[in-house]
């Protein structure tokens, strides 16, 4: 389906706001809000759950319903609200779900998308929200069919989820977005690799940082036990690293995360500016896009987030945008002894022939605490 006559369904249903998270399964709907010219007024807040109370706040103020979209993984970051907001036992919000389907049952994808694709229409129905699935081969009947029975759900104050599998919409329209900076990621990434001990721990995010960290760690260092690749639960990287770091002080832990995952669950800055574990630090990879789902920019691109770390209460932060600077940060921060927050500036890209891990989340999981800590595995 062209995404053109996809937009032009939402429009049927009285839509006029779109909030949520971007998806490479619905890419061409990403880019087409991304570009310049669509009615729409369009907001990428900070996580799923964010989205849903634009949508709640959206129709208190206007009477209309938003769409809401996502990816089938930011189903878990709407449910709160969801079942204690704009459920009708509640206060009773209609809203349209655009759920790009990661994970498909029956279609190869990455480990973190395998369960939560196999449940995705499960947690709906216990959700009490209809839903439809759209596909390549869905026929144009049968779109009108799930719009005009979307249209009949909000009607009656209750959520319509349309659940997209991958190549389901067509655009000729690509991403246009890039930023001012310079400095390549995965030369950061080499970079920070290079500056830690055999002892010290690596955390890193879902996405391509992840992947990027198991190569350099490969090339650099020959294998790539010592780095816990976080492949999964996008924002959660700093809470594993601090769960390592306050348990392990005798080990250096270096969190690696991009932008969009530590806006995701910002308020872990808070939590660890509190904390101040001596033995951690942050990095944060700012290229001002969800890169890793196709590079729409994040709802707050030109922040920085450096001074917000520091606000937080973190003992040190700075923020730079080249290689010579970065190597320099790496080697004062390593001496200091307390919490550091860095941020790298970074451009959009990424090699076309960047790697995937090889083996599974549990090996990488079991390689990762032999490396680390052989005393605790039997």
């Amino acid at each position: 389906m062209r995404v053109e006559n996809f937009i032009e369904e939402i429009k049927t249903l009285g839509i006029q706001t779109i909030a949520g998270i971007p998806d490479s399964a619905l890419q061409p709907f990403c880019n087409y809000l991304n570009g310049e010219t669509h009615e729409f007024r369009h907001f990428v807040p900070a996580n799923e759950g964010a989205a849903v109370g634009i949508a709640i706040g959206n129709y208190l103020s206007t009477g209309k319903p938003a769409c809401v979209y996502m990816q089938n993984s930011g189903i878990g970051n709407i449910v709160n609200p969801v079942t204690s907001l704009a459920n009708e036992a509640v206060y009773d919000i209609p809203m349209l779900f655009v759920v790009g389907w990661r994970g498909e049952p029956g279609k190869k994808d990455e480990p973190q998308h395998c369960f939560m694709g196999k449940i995705t229409r499960d947690i709906l129905n216990v959700l009490q929200i209809p839903n439809a699935v759209l596909s390549a081969d869905t026929a144009e009947e049968e779109i009108k069919k799930i719009f005009k029975e979307a249209g009949q759900a909000l009607s009656e104050h209750k959520q319509y989820a349309v659940i997209v599998k991958r190549d389901a919409l067509t655009s000729d329209m690509g991403n246009s977005y890039q930023n001012a900076f310079t400095l390549c990621r995965e030369e950061a990434v080499s970079a920070i690799i290079k500056s830690v001990s055999a002892e010290d721990v690596i955390v890193s995010t879902t996405g391509k940082i992840s992947r990027e960290v198991y190569e350099q760690c490969d090339k650099i260092v020959g294998h790539h036990r010592q780095a816990f690749l976080t492949v999964g639960g996008m924002g959660h990287a700093g809470m594993i690293a601090f769960g390592i770091a306050q348990q392990r002080k005798d080990r250096q832990v270096y969190c690696i995360e991009g932008d969009g995952a530590v806006l995701m669950h910002m308020g872990e800055l808070v939590f660890l500016g509190k904390q101040q574990p001596e033995n951690f630090i942050h990095i944060c990879l700012n290229n001002d896009a969800h890169e890793s789902v196709g590079g729409m920019p994040t709802g707050v691109a030109g922040q920085n987030f450096f001074e917000i770390a520091r606000a937080c209460g973190y003992p040190y932060a700075a923020c730079i945008d080249s290689l010579r600077e970065l190597k320099v940060e790496l080697e004062k921060i390593r001496k200091m002894k307390k919490a550091a927050f860095l941020e790298v500036r970074v451009k959009l890209g990424a090699r076309t022939d960047l790697g995937r891990p090889k083996e599974s989340a549990v090996e990488n999981r079991n390689n990762f605490m032999t490396y680390h800590f052989p005393e605790i595995i039997r």
